[in-house]
């Protein structure tokens, strides 16, 4: 049905290529079921639907679930291209013309720098993983409340995950193409951007880069 669909990372060997290692949700926990739950929902087709909070559930915990899972899908989707982005192809993080990032994490790298995409990635992606692995951030353990900083770690996460969106979207939607991988890639998307709009979780000024993209994904489901 339609999860089929939108998991086609499950099979063929070349789609399961992850950028970073894959980040697992622990078995038999209660945010394993959430995640189950998100799967379910998402097979009904109605993402509207599918990214609302689910009665009686915690909200930081949803939005746990759902950012871990899409670390994990976006690092799927760039690893299928991986071999694209290059110090060559892309000397800057850029998405279109006139949109470029400079990363700076605020401590190790202060100071925003300038670098190729697949830097920009790799450090984003890295930084992204140490704050899923934080135990006092994501705690995976029944009962251990969120930080009172959850909300706004968690919308910092976000807001970096899409920039790697707006780059493959931006240069490397050829090789998307190429790879058949396009369906995966605006699944991935669509359910992103319904999910953080749920929630306001990403300013709109963040998402300008996809700004007509996102207004068309969204004008389909009205």
């Amino acid at each position: 049905g339609k999860l089929q669909m939108l998991l086609p990372l499950l099979s063929g060997s070349r789609s399961s290529k992850t950028f970073k290692p894959k980040k697992n949700i622990p078995e038999g926990s209660h945010q394993y079921e959430l995640l189950k739950h998100a799967e379910a929902t998402l097979g009904s087709g109605n993402l509207r639907q599918a990214v609302m909070l689910p009665e009686g559930e915690d909200l930081n915990e949803w939005i746990a679930v759902n950012t871990v899972d899409f670390f994990n899908q976006i690092n799927m989707l760039y690893g299928t291209i991986t071999e694209f982005c290059t110090e060559s192809s892309c000397p800057v993080m850029s998405a279109g013309p006139r949109y470029e990032y400079h990363w700076a994490d605020g401590t190790n790298i202060k100071k925003p720098i300038k670098c190729s995409a697949p830097k920009y990635i790799d450090y984003l992606m890295t930084w992204v993983q140490d704050q899923l692995d934080d135990e006092t951030l994501f705690p995976s353990k029944i009962g251990v409340p969120f930080p009172k900083n959850f909300m706004s770690v968690a919308k910092t996460i976000l807001k970096r995950l899409f920039r790697v969106y707006a780059h493959i979207y931006h240069q490397h939607f050829d090789s998307v193409m190429r790879l058949q991988e396009e369906a995966h890639l605006n699944t991935s998307f669509k359910h992103f951007i319904f999910f953080v709009q749920e929630f306001s979780l990403i300013d709109r000024r963040e998402l300008a880069p996809l700004h007509e993209l996102i207004e068309k994904l969204g004008s389909k489901d009205r």
